[in-house]
């Protein structure tokens, strides 16, 4: 985890009900869920397999070990967990080593943002050397703080990525706006008690009571978050 301010924030400067803005990194920030994809299909192909469509479901948006363990066990791929992992993650940033590509939107939600000082953390489930990698292009100056999949005990779908978020940011769960792009993500953060915004990248994501669902970030800005949390008393 790392933070680029040295104290918590207790809620936006301006007053308003929303205290922060915690965004997903592959899929939401960045157009890079395919890739992972692609570098897995690449990856077991070398080993001798390949892989079903179906699974892409499966393994999109959650941690490193549960995609690559369930990759294994449904290939029989002759390969470990550990050197599984070390080789995606490399030939992930060797993918992303001349550009990263921006969803669209993302560049003009994250100035918003950062204009009005709203404190914003970037939380994904990708190792921290893929998330520092990325952060060259986002900007690290964007987030207050960034939380990565391999710095918390349990990371997506369990809740403890954003409450560890929440709480170093010293927001309320409750007055937090989440930005996922899948099932797995948006399971995290509603475990948590955040409010969600849901662009479905890769799968569906069912509508449901408090979630709220757009086509692209081109549709979210900080008016938008804001109206998603209760006024405060």
């Amino acid at each position: 985890m790392t933070s680029t301010v040295p104290v918590p924030v207790v809620r936006t400067a301006d007053g308003h009900a929303l205290q922060a803005v915690l965004l997903d990194m592959d899929g939401t920030l960045v157009d890079t869920e395919g890739f992972w994809w692609e570098i897995e299909e690449e990856v077991f192909r070398e080993l001798g397999h390949r892989l079903e469509e179906s699974w892409r479901d499966v393994v999109v948006g959650g941690p490193m070990s549960r995609s690559a363990t369930f990759l294994i066990e449904a290939t029989g791929a002759a390969i470990g967990l550990a050197e599984l992992s070390v080789l995606l993650n490399e030939r992930f940033e060797a993918r992303i080593a001349d550009q990263v590509p921006l969803m669209p939107g993302a560049e003009r939600l994250l100035s918003e943002l950062a204009r009005h000082n709203v404190p914003t953390a970037l939380v994904s489930a990708s190792h921290r050397r893929v998330i520092d990698r990325v952060l060259l292009a986002l900007g690290r100056d964007r987030f207050t703080m960034t939380v990565a999949g391999d710095e918390v005990a349990r990371t997506k779908p369990h809740p403890d990525p954003y409450l560890l978020a929440a709480s170093t940011l010293g927001a309320h769960p409750s007055r937090c706006a989440v930005i996922e792009d899948t099932a797995t993500g948006v399971a995290a953060a509603e475990a948590a008690g955040c409010r969600v915004v849901a662009i479905p990248s890769v799968g569906h994501i069912e509508a449901a009571p408090g979630r709220t669902i757009v086509r692209s970030l081109e549709e979210v800005d900080l008016p938008f978050l804001r109206s998603l949390i209760s006024p405060l008393n």
